[in-house]
């Protein structure tokens, strides 16, 4: 498995674009850097009480910790683990069944595009084994969700990666904007703003494709599905179609915003696979979303 950059998004520098849109002077800006999901990630939060910001950010630490018990396939006793090996979970935690929601409405709204039961293929073809035998074990329809279990089909496994970072970051979000701060930057993988980096009410400039997006109480994600490749020659991407399994990809780079840094996450993921038709399906589930940026492959 070959890894590379998944994002095509950098922030911007944010005191330099102050002063050249004419900006005042943003607030000082107190940093978390770490790892959510195995992956790198940041909170940036501006605030004229930086003990009282730090404070709140390591509060806000603690609904990453949630979910990463909840959906993590990088900690052995989340209960996403738990369920791919057990094949059920009683009593889900409501972090567990929300993110489990959301993935039916997606699932629904992209005509089954979005599919977090394609863990087995993902797994088949990462580890060189039978993909055509692993598509076998894909499908959502398989998955029973009741209010006290879910339950999986016989060789099922799950995978909320398409989801799980997008739903961390507004978790942070509530939990920050709940502490009174409404000047924060949120990077799980996928971006998540409150209010503006660089003034009030302006927006978190980020560099997308070659224009700034002013990122202002909304939620930013992209995917590239060659961004991870599953084979030597570069020409399985770790965006599986769950319908079909190992296809070439349609689109080289998509980016979607939402309110909801989960939605926009999962959006993303989804719409790569489908042509602009089923996109604007798609999005009509979600009014509030929007594709920022879409590159043909």
């Amino acid at each position: 498995m070959t890894l590379t950059r998944r994002r095509f998004l950098v922030t911007a520098s944010l005191a330099g674009l102050a002063a050249a849109f004419g900006y005042a002077a943003p607030a000082p800006e107190v940093i978390w850097r770490g790892r959510v999901f195995g992956a790198e990630a940041s909170i940036r939060l501006r605030s004229e009480a930086p003990e009282r910001a730090r404070s709140a950010i390591r509060a806000a630490l603690g609904e990453i910790a949630r979910v990463e018990r909840a959906a993590s396939l990088y900690r052995r006793d989340s209960e996403l683990v738990r369920l791919n090996r057990t094949g059920v979970i009683v009593n889900p935690s409501t972090t567990l069944s929300g993110l489990l929601a959301l993935c039916d409405a997606l699932h629904a709204a992209t005509e089954g595009a979005f599919d977090p039961s394609v863990q087995p293929l993902f797994t088949a073809l990462a580890g060189g084994g039978d993909a055509a035998r692993a598509l076998g074990r894909v499908g959502w329809q398989r998955v029973s969700l009741t209010g006290r279990e879910v339950r999986l089909g016989r060789g099922m496994a799950l995978t909320l990666n398409g989801i799980a970072q997008g739903w961390a970051a507004d978790r942070v979000a509530e939990a920050l904007a709940a502490r009174g701060f409404d000047e924060v930057m949120i990077d799980t993988g996928e971006l998540r703003a409150l209010g503006g980096g660089a003034g009030r009410g302006a927006g978190w400039p980020v560099q997308l494709q070659g224009r700034t997006l002013q990122l202002a109480d909304r939620a930013l994600a992209t995917s590239e599905p060659l961004g991870t490749v599953l084979d030597r020659a570069g020409r399985i991407g770790h965006i599986l179609d769950p319908r079909q399994g190992a296809v070439l990809p349609r689109w080289r780079k998509l980016a979607v915003s939402a309110p909801d840094a989960a939605v926009a996450d999962g959006l993303s993921t989804a719409l790569c696979l489908l042509d602009e038709e089923a996109q604007a399906r798609a999005l009509r589930h979600f009014p509030a979303a929007r594709i920022e940026a879409r590159l043909p492959a």
